[in-house]
């Protein structure tokens, strides 16, 4: 039987490809805390976003990999960190490494439904997350989050956000009487926007959610010119009217040169609990068939599902839920799939090793 040594397991770790970013997990520095005792082999995987969907598919091939070369006990434990995927912005949120904006072209098609589970399943895949509500005349943020409270000033005097299901919240509706509507010309709500991304301290963040209102206009433009973003996620039904507005969204953030991170349909299908027939309510596929249209990622549909609304309604997002509906699970797979696109971004900018 050979002898394991540090040399031969790199080398055979060295065969094994990542399967999102490219390059092996050696090149990209991802094996850390190698121990190797006898034929036991033990390291870390180090991954570039807690909620990277293919785990097991990484550690079939580094079982493939490792038994050839005499290891009978391979133990891979896994930790994450995050990489920044867009310029570092000094005068705004040094310490966030990727903001990802969360649009419709047109409202009530569960954008800040979106915005809310996506924000809380990366928080409970273990990243550290933010969540802002942009959506200033609309501000649905802290109700459906469950954020309860009003901020107060940190020792810098900075405005401190709440907590609320494992995300830092900060929404306009916080300084608000209950039932008072915000009543504002564009310049004050771009101006509000650039208060929260520039007064409140968001410490160090893997990832800041912006929850951005409807529509293509001063929101959408002072944060494209205030922050290097690091993608959009577009949401949309499958109708039709709902798909010609997201065109004219998805052409503003190309305009402003965003990169879009893919396109979400919500409400894709009616499950009936009782008999399990699906209706089409607002049609059937139009979302998965605009993007390939339009040449941007698919990321997956969200069916209609009533512990969604009952959730929100209460502060528990699906994602959050004890017993969760059909809906958390295809959220927490997009919440994935969009962790991962950050990730190949972000991967893009990091130096790959050279491996003998």
């Amino acid at each position: 039987m050979p002898i394991l040594n540090e040399a031969a397991v790199l080398k055979a770790l060295s065969t094994v490809q990542e399967p999102e970013l490219g390059g092996n997990l050696v090149s990209r520095n991802m094996v850390k805390d190698l121990v190797i005792d006898g034929t036991r082999v033990a390291f870390m995987v180090e991954l570039t976003t807690p909620a990277c969907p293919l785990k097991d598919e990484i550690q079939a091939r580094i079982d493939a990999a490792l038994r050839p070369i005499g290891a009978e006990l391979i133990d891979v434990t896994w930790g994450a960190t995050v990489r920044r995927a867009t310029p570092t912005s000094p005068q705004m949120l040094p310490g966030v490494k990727n903001i990802i904006a969360v649009a419709s072209g047109k409202g009530g098609v569960g954008k800040t439904t979106i915005s809310v589970n996506l924000a809380v399943a990366l928080a409970k895949a273990g990243a550290s997350v933010g969540l802002l509500d942009a959506d200033i005349t609309g501000p649905n943020i802290p109700m459906m989050i469950g954020a309860e409270g009003q901020p107060v000033a940190s020792a810098n005097g900075k405005i401190t956000p709440i907590m609320a299901n494992g995300v830092k919240v900060i929404s306009i509706q916080f300084f608000l009487p209950e039932g008072q509507p915000v009543v504002w010309r564009g310049p004050l709500v771009g101006g509000a926007i650039q208060q929260f991304l520039r007064d409140v301290e968001w410490g160090d963040l893997d990832y800041l959610v912006v929850d951005l209102p409807p529509g293509t206009s001063d929101a959408q433009l002072t944060l494209a010119q205030s922050v290097p973003i690091t993608g959009a996620v577009l949401v949309t039904t499958p109708q039709e009217v709902a798909l010609a507005d997201v065109a004219k969204a998805l052409a503003m953030f190309k305009r402003v040169s965003v990169p879009i991170l893919g396109l979400v349909e919500n409400m894709s299908g009616f499950v009936c609990a009782h008999c399990g027939e699906v209706t089409d309510i607002f049609g059937r596929g139009g979302g998965e068939r605009y993007a390939a249209e339009a040449g941007v990622d698919f990321l997956g549909g969200v069916p209609l599902d009533i512990t969604v609304r009952q959730g929100a309604d209460v502060g528990v997002p699906a994602v959050a839920q004890s017993q969760p509906g059909p809906a958390a699970a295809a959220l927490e797979h997009i919440a994935r799939a969009i962790a991962g696109k950050v990730s190949i971004q972000a991967a893009r900018e990091q130096p790959v090793l050279t491996v003998s």
